[in-house]
């Protein structure tokens, strides 16, 4: 798109920035559409799972019931608490909304369709998505009232805990694919077998363990049930969000589901082939990559709620052990396990002698990295 605006006739500078304005735009209002979707959607599932009708009324079947929800907390009065600290106050779910936004950048929709199709988007990720809990301390601390503030304490502990283990998880991706480059990341999950032609890390298994361990955990990221300490009604009325109203409440509830499709997203793309089709067969590439990864997205998110709308709450100290004592020992046992499979089994550049040459590790062979053997 910059090269096309240049053509125009109009400066490199400003042509490069108005293609990156459209091209966020272009990601991120068909994401807030999407959000308002699937909190209907995840209202269906859970009327369905308890034998109830769901959201019906406004709209055919309902559909405009988030719409409808949206413009009723627009017109509603923004009520600050005499004692809370009104900046904090105001900026925190502004940083919870827009940092479930800014990850986006990086996730590839299709080959070569991508934001910013950087080195490093791995490590800009979890660096994103880590910097969602201070929307929430902020929110605990500046409400000046002890729910949301045992709120706070809640969520930093338990994204903390889960990050790690989501740390050790990336590592055993990264150390496979050989990149941080989440496209690149993709383009190894093609074909993983040669006798049975499967796209996706889920299927190697090694890497299989860590995609359960991955999934679970973007669920307590998320604070999704079981895992939704943080806002357990029994016991903090709603939690951070307890002094919120009007549009500040509304974005907590759109960064919220925005980060749940994020996740959702993430399982697809690091474990699941991202865009690429379930099996490496020819007739499955003809439809768009972007519909794959759609459909891989709406195949998670119908897994989120039906968790949360089975599984009962855990205790705080279940969430904690749950953390600690086996997602951190396995993902950490499994860095280990991964790194000494392809230490076992590495190919030999062609020509190299001992002491000579250099040594590619699985699964970077020759025939596949063709310049991965140059000295």
């Amino acid at each position: 798109m910059t090269s096309w605006f240049t053509y125009l006739g109009m400066d490199y500078g400003w042509a490069w920035f108005i293609a990156t304005i459209i091209d966020i735009l272009v990601i991120a209002l068909p994401l807030m559409l999407a959000v308002a979707m699937i909190i209907y959607a995840d209202r269906k599932i859970w009327a369905a799972m308890a034998l109830r009708r769901g959201p019906n009324v406004v709209g055919p079947l309902g559909l405009l019931q988030s719409f409808a929800d949206g413009l009723k907390v627009f017109l509603q009065e923004t009520i600050i608490p005499s004692a809370a600290n009104k900046g904090l106050f105001l900026i925190a779910p502004i940083i919870t909304f827009t940092v479930a936004l800014i990850v986006w950048a990086v996730v590839p929709f299709q080959a070569g369709v991508v934001l910013a199709n950087i080195n490093v988007g791995l490590l800009y990720v979890l660096a994103a998505s880590s910097l969602g809990v201070y929307g929430i301390i902020i929110a605990g601390w500046a409400s000046n009232s002890k729910y949301p503030f045992y709120s706070a304490l809640r969520a930093a502990a338990q994204m903390v805990s889960y990050e790690v283990s989501i740390g050790f998880v990336l590592i055993s991706v990264v150390l496979w694919a050989g990149s941080f480059n989440l496209s690149a990341i993709v383009e190894e999950q093609r074909a993983i077998y040669a006798w049975f032609p499967v796209n996706g890390y889920a299927f190697n298994w090694l890497l299989f363990p860590m995609a359960v361990v991955f999934f679970i955990s973007s669920m307590a990221e998320t604070q999704r049930t079981p895992f939704d300490l943080t806002e357990a009604e029994s016991e903090l009325v709603a939690g951070y969000q307890t002094e919120y109203s009007s549009m500040s409440f509304a974005l907590y509830w759109l960064g919220e589901y925005a980060n749940v499709l994020l996740m959702c997203a993430l399982n697809a793309v690091l474990f699941w082939g991202g865009y690429l089709p379930p099996f490496d067969w020819a007739p499955l590439y003809v439809v768009p990559g972007i519909i794959w990864l759609f459909a891989k997205i709406l195949f998670f998110f119908f897994v989120f709620s039906w968790v949360k709308a089975t599984v009962p709450r855990y205790r705080y100290d279940q969430l904690m052990r749950l953390g600690w004592k086996i997602f951190l020992p396995l993902s950490l046992i499994f860095v280990f396990v991964v790194s000494g499979w392809l230490m076992l089994t590495r190919v030999p550049c062609p020509g190299s002698q001992q002491g000579k040459g250099y040594t590619v590790y699985a699964p970077l062979h020759e025939s596949k990295y063709p310049g991965a053997c140059l000295p």
